[in-house]
């Protein structure tokens, strides 16, 4: 693992072979590195905590990108993956707190609108993300289980990629605005992350602000 200034590494950018997208590829030492996470001038800390937990509790092999105006943290990985779709999946970090969010509307709709609304929340949500093709989101029973599963805890999470996250968001949003009326779940999001690792919440906020999504969820 390693600490790089902006002079130690080349970046430029390769075709998505799979979607219309741009990928922001480091070079450093002949290894090759993607863009995981981007955060602000001020959050130093939180970056490196960040990093610190890829590399030293999940084993992931990411270099920390200290800039004058940002800090990043990208992942190792081949060129030649990029079409087998092996190097997409997420932080575990990004999967965890989408799976905090995703249930705490769900208990919000059952608390404050009762256990039938909280049902059909359960189905229009499974559906939607059926339709939108999200892996291991097969069933409606499978959606049971991840309202069941501590996003925490000692389970296999499942391997959503970027894309995979942002629909998974916006989806949430969605239809919790349908079943509320506002939006006032969305600003608690600091809240329904509370129990995470303070690195983990912090990196995941960090991409969501710079993400599509950043003007909905904050």
């Amino acid at each position: 693992m390693f600490i790089l200034k902006r002079q130690d590494v080349e970046i430029s950018s390769v075709q998505n072979p799979k979607r219309e997208q741009q990928i922001p590829v480091l070079k450093y030492q002949d290894q090759t590195f993607r863009l995981i996470s981007v955060f602000d001038v001020n959050q130093a800390e939180e970056a490196k905590t960040f990093w610190k937990d890829l590399t030293d509790n999940q084993g992931k092999f990411c270099v920390l990108l200290q800039e004058d105006n940002r800090h990043s943290v990208w992942g190792r990985f081949r060129l030649e993956q990029l079409g087998d779709g092996g190097d997409e999946a997420s932080p575990v970090a990004f999967v965890q707190a989408c799976l905090l969010i995703l249930q705490a509307v769900y208990f919000d709709v059952e608390e404050l609108l009762g256990g039938r609304q909280a049902k059909l929340f359960q189905q229009e949500i499974a559906n939607a993300l059926q339709t939108r093709q999200i892996p291991e989101v097969t069933s409606p029973k499978a959606m049971e289980q991840l309202l069941k599963v501590d996003p925490l805890g000692n389970f296999k999470a499942p391997s959503w990629a970027e894309q995979h996250l942002i629909a998974i968001l916006q989806e949430i949003y969605r239809i919790g605005k349908d079943f509320f009326g506002n939006t006032n779940f969305a600003e608690e999001l600091k809240d329904i992350l509370a129990d995470m690792p303070d690195g983990d919440r912090q990196g995941f906020l960090a991409w969501l602000k710079q993400s599509t999504l950043g003007k909905q969820w904050g």
